[in-house]
C-alpha cells in the first residue's frame, strides 16, 4: 500500500508558509515521513522504533 492512502500529519510546530515534517503510519508497522516542500517525491520509510530513536536523540541535551 503506498504512503499516500494514509492521511499525513503534519509537525505541531510547523507555522504558517513553513517547510514542515509530515508523517503517516500505516496498519503494517511502517512510518512515512516527508517534508511539505516535495512531499510525493521524498518520502523516508521507517520503523516506529527507528523514529523514535531519532526523536530522542533530536530532543536529547547539547553539550
Amino acid at each position: 500500500m503506498s504512503a499516500h492512502a494514509h492521511p499525513w500529519q503534519k509537525s505541531s510546530y510547523c507555522g504558517q508558509g513553513d517547510s514542515c515534517v509530515h508523517v503517516a503510519a500505516d496498519g503494517a508497522g511502517t512510518v512515512h515521513i516527508t517534508e511539505s516542500a516535495d512531499p510525493a517525491h521524498s518520502i523516508l520509510t521507517t520503523t516506529p522504533e527507528a523514529l523514535a530513536a531519532l526523536l530522542r536523540a533530536a530532543k536529547a541535551p547539547k553539550g
